[in-house]
């Protein structure tokens, strides 16, 4: 299956959770938000919402600045 992370295709075997995707996409798990199709999703929801064909899932670091 296909899906987006910030505008960069990934084929994965099978669907996997958000807090799976984070793991083979490489992504670090702390300071960031993340949003699937335009809908935030809370972290504590990341091991059981499941990614499907498609999605277009964006990552969105924290940042301080003044």
């Amino acid at each position: 299956m296909e899906i987006s992370v910030n505008q960069q295709h990934y084929q994965l075997k099978e669907p996997c959770s958000v807090e799976q995707m984070l793991s083979l996409v490489n992504a670090p798990a702390k300071g960031i938000a993340v949003a699937v199709n335009h809908t935030i999703i809370t972290k504590s929801d990341w091991p059981v919402h499941v990614l499907r064909q498609g999605d277009q899932v964006m990552l969105i670091k924290a940042t301080q600045g003044g």
